[in-house]
């Protein structure tokens, strides 16, 4: 991005793209309402991912995630204290367990990208109010995005709902990011700003959103795997996400399976 917003590698979608990203998204957005039944106490986090890829491929759908630079899987699994990109396989999800679901899809070479954090039986009071804290900023800034938006407004937007409703961690290594004809693609979409600052956002962009909040602090590490990372401190953490078209009328929530924002 340069120095006067205008875009910098940003790519616009055409019409024909826009509708291959919203099979996509609806690829991912019906993935996953499955995966938040599938949780149960007991399951091997493989077991996720298995049911991921047999519902991508089943609805006509590619998994976007598996072989991406190397990663293993369909679906990043992250449980309790890891934030993002953990690598499923034999962790036993037990009762009480914050689990993130991560998952992309492509349809005719457009990409569709979501996440949802779910919890495992009862939790306390405290990590359900993260979870709520953490998918109310999602659409606080899916709100803001918007022609004659800037990015910097959508990054405001995730950061002030998340301090208006407490002291969190907000994690801010990682964040959303362009989508479309690739998986991750400009700009990058930090989940703390200021507004009225950065991109110009314009119709045909289509950005994924993905606030990732922590009860403690906002620091971050990564495992051994090179892949999962997870909270300094040990404490939990929750990751919502959505990707969303820049249109004439507003926000377009992609990945939403009932294609209506939220207030």
């Amino acid at each position: 991005m340069n120095e006067l917003g205008r875009p910098s590698g940003v790519s616009i979608k055409s019409p024909k793209e826009l509708d291959l990203m919203r099979e996509a998204g609806q690829i991912v957005g019906r993935t996953l309402q499955t995966l938040r039944m599938s949780v149960e106490p007991g399951m091997e986090t493989r077991e996720l991912d298995a049911i991921a890829e047999r519902d991508i491929v089943s609805m006509g759908g590619k998994p976007a995630f598996k072989g991406y630079r190397g990663f293993p899987a369909t679906l990043c699994v992250s449980v309790n204290h890891q934030i993002v990109h953990g690598i499923p396989g034999g962790l036993v999800v037990q009762e009480g367990d914050m689990v993130s679901l991560d998952l992309g899809a492509i349809v005719g070479g457009m990409y569709g990208d979501s996440a949802i954090t779910v919890v495992v039986g009862e939790v306390p009071e405290e990590e359900q109010r993260l979870l709520e804290v953490c998918e109310a900023s999602l659409w606080a800034g899916i709100e803001q995005a918007k022609p004659g938006a800037r990015l910097g407004d959508v990054s405001a937007a995730i950061q002030g709902e998340v301090e208006r409703r407490g002291t969190y961690g907000l994690v801010r290594e990682y964040g959303g990011h362009g989508i479309g004809r690739a998986l991750h693609e400009e700009p990058f979409l930090p989940n703390f700003g200021q507004p009225n600052r950065g991109l110009l956002l314009r119709p045909g962009m289509v950005i994924a959103i993905e606030p990732m909040v922590n009860i403690g602090g906002d620091e971050t590490k990564v495992m051994g795997d090179k892949w999962t990372v997870v909270t300094a401190d040990g404490t939990r953490s929750a990751h919502f996400e959505h990707t969303v078209a820049i249109t004439e009328d507003g926000p377009e929530v992609l990945t939403a399976v009932d294609s209506t924002p939220k207030a």
